[in-house]
């Protein structure tokens, strides 16, 4: 790495901190599921071996469990016009601020209206109020921080730092796993951590959204959006501090040609084809089933008869296998490119979660599963995790960018709402159950990890060591039908 610019990397590392905070807020709620079940869900049910108000029940505590996503739509949805009306920069404060009263919210949903610990369930849109303003912040930074960092980033080594994102992301999630893990043992029991434990899991995320904001003050925006803004002379003193006098004029004369080419700046001026292969990677990013895992995790261990404290120290696990895979796809991924590692880890991810169905509805648990659940983790922790994202931020043309992406991310939301609101009716319908024994959902996570895979082969070009404004020209040139790159 001594050969990047030390102030690349600075901006790089505080732009990161949005994935940081990304992973944190979503993930923060795997080692609340059973807390928020009992605070939340449980006191507005009378007979919950009732079948009927069993899966009224599941439902609800789905879309709790999942509201945030909510909120990651909206912020997708608008982030295209944050990016280009207000700026990635401050795009990215703003999703600071939403992070900041989020943790602050959550923890205390009663407050000011009821003493903290009294009202229960009667609080429980509350809540859910604050977990989506949590979820438009990290809609926001999902788009806005790959954006930024792939914007100020040299080609050649954009693909590795544009990943360092997906591994703030993941590093965010280890972190809580590890924070609701001390948290849940500095109680006595499941019934302290019920009532009072659950509330200072969401309290912590206040810690790096107070970090982020006051460092984003520190960073300027990126020359794209200064030159799309009209400011040269702006874009000229940022690139002197990344690139070298002859790279930075190479630069302005590139992205000054890009935005003249199409003055429209309309979704389809570039074709319809790289808005497809946009959504469709965020889709199937989601549709191979990683945020079962992230956010359920917990769950399923306790599912497998694991205590709550065995189930988030396996939790830990999952998340170490993902950071650890996640630094190899960083270290891979400017060097085998971004395809290979897409495909190989679809299939690895389709295998596992094959095997993982399979093994429960053959009535097997413990070591097995774990083992499959921790293969799946490292295939998307080389591939759809940090590369989907790298691709993303490389594929849309200048002038479109911030709309393609925001409309893509908006999708990804869309996609992992879906996927987490219906995993616990899947899971425990008792049909399902009685035929299956939790292993059908699995299997459709694993059927996607195989179309995800003929996606890749068949559709999506390669990135690999093309400047932003190369991949313009590429789809110009190419009639908007893909090349790939030899």
């Amino acid at each position: 790495m001594s050969r990047l610019n030390p102030y690349v990397v600075l901006l790089t590392v505080i732009a990161t901190l949005g994935g940081l905070l990304f992973g944190y807020d979503t993930a923060v709620i795997n080692g609340a599921v059973d807390s928020l079940r009992a605070y939340f869900i449980v006191p507005r049910f009378a007979d919950l071996t009732n079948a009927a108000q069993a899966n009224d029940a599941n439902s609800l505590l789905g879309f709790v469990v999942s509201s945030a996503l909510i909120g990651c739509i909206l912020g997708g949805l608008v982030g295209g016009w944050v990016s280009t009306h207000i700026g990635r920069k401050r795009g990215l404060i703003i999703a600071a601020v939403l992070f900041l009263v989020s943790a602050l919210g959550a923890s205390a949903p009663e407050f000011p209206f009821a003493p903290i610990g009294h009202g229960g369930p009667g609080y429980m849109w509350n809540f859910v109020f604050y977990r989506i303003l949590g979820g438009i912040g990290v809609g926001l930074a999902s788009m806005l921080s790959p954006m930024y960092i792939a914007e100020i980033a040299p080609p050649k080594v954009r693909g590795n730092l544009v990943a360092w994102n997906q591994f703030a992301i993941i590093f965010g999630m280890l972190v809580i796993y590890f924070v609701n893990f001390g948290i849940s043992k500095a109680g006595s029991g499941d019934v302290w951590l019920n009532s009072i434990g659950w509330r200072y899991m969401f309290l912590s995320g206040a810690i790096p959204a107070g970090l982020f904001l006051i460092l984003l003050l520190l960073v300027p925006e990126t020359p794209r959006y200064l030159m799309l803004k009209g400011n040269e002379a702006g874009a000229r003193a940022v690139l002197a501090k990344l690139v070298t006098a002859e790279d930075g004029e190479k630069e302005i004369s590139e992205i000054r040609a890009s935005l003249s080419e199409h003055h429209s700046g309309r979704m389809l001026s570039f074709g319809g084809l790289v808005i497809f292969i946009g959504v469709m990677l965020s889709i199937f990013q989601q549709f191979v089933g990683i945020n079962v895992v992230l956010y359920y995790a917990t769950d399923i261990f306790r599912g497998m008869g694991s205590t709550t404290n065995a189930s988030l120290l396996q939790t830990i696990i999952v998340g170490a296998v993902n950071l650890t895979f996640t630094v190899v796809a960083i270290v891979t991924v400017d060097r085998f490119g971004r395809r290979p590692l897409q495909i190989i880890g679809a299939l690895v991810m389709a295998v596992s979660m094959i095997a993982l169905g399979t093994e429960f509805w053959l009535g097997g648990k413990g070591m097995m599963a774990l083992a499959c659940m921790l293969v799946y983790t490292a295939g998307f922790a080389v591939s759809w995790g940090p590369v989907t994202w790298v691709l993303l931020s490389e594929i849309f043309p200048n002038q479109i960018r911030g709309k393609a992406m925001a409309l893509a991310v908006a999708a990804q939301w869309i996609a992992n709402y879906l996927v987490s609101w219906t995993f616990p009716i899947l899971d425990r319908n008792p049909y399902l159950v009685g035929h299956f024994k939790h292993g059908f959902a699995y299997w459709i996570y694993g059927v996607m990890g195989i179309l995800a895979a003929l996606f890749m082969a068949k559709m999506v070009p390669e990135t690999k060591g093309r400047s932003l404004e190369q991949m313009e020209a590429l789809w110009l040139g190419a009639g908007k039908r893909p090349v790939q790159a030899k």
